[in-house]
């Protein structure tokens, strides 16, 4: 839990299952986020070896997250944890997700 026991943290790793994802496609799938905390989480994910950075020496900068095989180990536990949220969701006239159909797919 200390690793991935945040609010942001699961929500990072989750658009990471769908494969590598630049910094801005991160923020942009994730607007409420601020960057510092963005920034911050990511670079947790990676030292908790979670997620890999990979930067190319190229101008502009071009920074990849993606999952590490213990972060893909994770899989399992997001779609449960989606699945417990959709279950159990309190606003039924606003649900939190429609459905699982969209989530990346349990290998």
């Amino acid at each position: 839990m200390e690793k991935i026991g945040s609010y942001w943290k699961p929500i990072i790793l989750f658009h990471l299952l769908s494969g590598s994802r630049r910094y801005g496609e991160l923020k942009k799938a994730m607007p409420h986020i601020t960057e510092k905390m963005l920034i911050q989480h990511l670079k947790q994910l990676e030292a908790d070896g979670l997620v890999l950075r990979k930067a190319l020496p190229i101008i502009p900068p071009n920074v990849t997250y993606s999952l590490t095989k213990s972060g893909e180990g994770l899989r399992t536990v997001l779609y449960e944890m989606a699945n417990w949220a959709i279950q159990n969701d309190q606003k039924e006239d606003e649900p939190l997700f429609k459905n699982l159909k969209d989530f990346p797919k349990l290998k």
